[in-house]
C-alpha cells in the first residue's frame, strides 16, 4: 500500500478485513486493540490484538493483518520526531499489554476518532483533533509499564517513565542535566549519551517538544490564562510560547483554544 508522506500524527478507527494484506511506511503506528480482534505479524511474528493490547510497529516494518470477525482498532500514526516519546520505544516492532488507564483513554479518544485515515495537515479542527489526542497517547504509552518493559533493555538502563515524571514535575523550571542524571542513577556525561542514543535528542531538545505537547491539554482547560500555561510549562512569557507553539503547529496558541467542534 503506498502512502502520501505524514509530517504530523494522525489518530482514526479501522477496521480490518478478513483477508490478509500487508503494508510498509515511513512513520511508527501503534495499533491499540478496541473491539474485537485482529491477526497481526510483523516481522514473521504473529500475535492477535484484541481489548487490552497494542502492536508498537517501527517504521519500515513490514506488517500483515487480518480482522477476526468484527473488529475495531485505534490507530495512532506517528512520524519520527513529531511527539515527544523516546525513538527507542520504537526500535523493535512488539505486541504489548496495556493497562486500565490507556484502554480506557482509547475508547474515550475513539469517540470522537474518524473512521479511516484521515489527512493530519488538513483543516484546523482536524489539526487540533490528531494532535491533541496523540498527545494524550504518547504519555499514556509512556507511563505504561507494561509497554515500556521491552523498551528499557534496549535503552541501556533509562527508565523512560521515570524521565518523563521528572521532567513532566519540573516543566517550569529550566532544565538541571546533573539533577535528572542523578534522579536515575548516572553520572551527567554518562546520561547524556544514554539520552541521545534512548530519546533521538538532547535533553533540551526534548523538553521543549514535551514542554508544547503539555500545553495543549492544558489548552483545554478555560480557567487558565495563556500566561499562565505559558510559565507553567518553562517559558519566560507568553510571548515566547506563542512564537514557538506557532512554530510547532501553525497556529497560535489563543487561535487553537478558539477552535470549536
Amino acid at each position: 500500500m503506498s502512502h502520501a508522506a505524514v509530517t504530523a500524527p494522525n489518530v482514526s478507527l479501522r477496521r480490518y478485513g478478513a483477508i490478509e494484506a500487508s503494508d510498509v511506511h515511513d512513520f511508527h503506528q501503534v495499533v491499540l486493540g478496541l473491539d474485537g480482534a485482529m491477526v497481526m505479524a510483523v516481522d514473521g511474528v504473529a500475535q492477535q490484538i484484541d481489548a487490552g493490547s497494542a502492536w508498537l510497529i517501527p517504521a519500515g516494518a513490514r506488517h500483515d493483518y487480518a480482522g477476526v470477525g468484527a473488529n475495531r482498532q485505534l490507530v495512532l500514526d506517528l512520524p519520527a520526531a513529531s511527539l515527544a516519546v523516546p525513538e527507542r520505544l520504537f526500535e523493535h516492532a512488539r505486541a504489548v499489554t496495556v493497562d486500565m488507564s490507556l484502554a480506557q483513554l482509547v475508547h474515550r479518544i475513539a469517540a470522537h476518532a474518524t473512521e479511516g485515515s484521515v489527512d493530519a495537515q488538513g483543516d484546523a479542527l482536524n489539526r487540533r483533533f490528531h494532535w491533541d489526542a496523540a498527545a494524550r497517547l504518547g504519555a499514556a504509552l509512556i507511563a505504561d509499564t507494561g509497554t515500556l518493559a521491552g523498551a528499557r533493555a534496549a535503552g541501556a538502563g533509562l527508565d523512560f517513565a521515570r524521565i518523563d515524571r521528572w521532567l513532566r514535575a519540573h516543566l517550569s523550571e529550566p532544565l538541571r542535566i546533573a539533577d535528572l542524571a542523578a534522579h536515575c542513577g548516572f553520572g551527567m556525561r554518562r546520561f547524556h549519551q544514554l539520552f541521545i542514543d534512548a530519546f533521538g535528542e538532547t535533553p533540551h531538545r526534548y523538553l521543549q517538544r514535551l514542554r508544547l505537547d503539555t500545553s495543549l491539554t492544558l489548552l483545554a482547560d478555560p480557567r487558565l490564562s495563556l500566561t499562565e500555561i505559558a510559565l507553567d510549562i518553562g517559558f519566560a512569557d507568553q510571548s515566547a510560547y506563542t512564537h514557538a507553539f506557532t512554530r510547532r503547529f501553525g497556529l497560535a496558541p489563543g487561535q487553537w483554544r478558539a477552535l470549536r467542534h
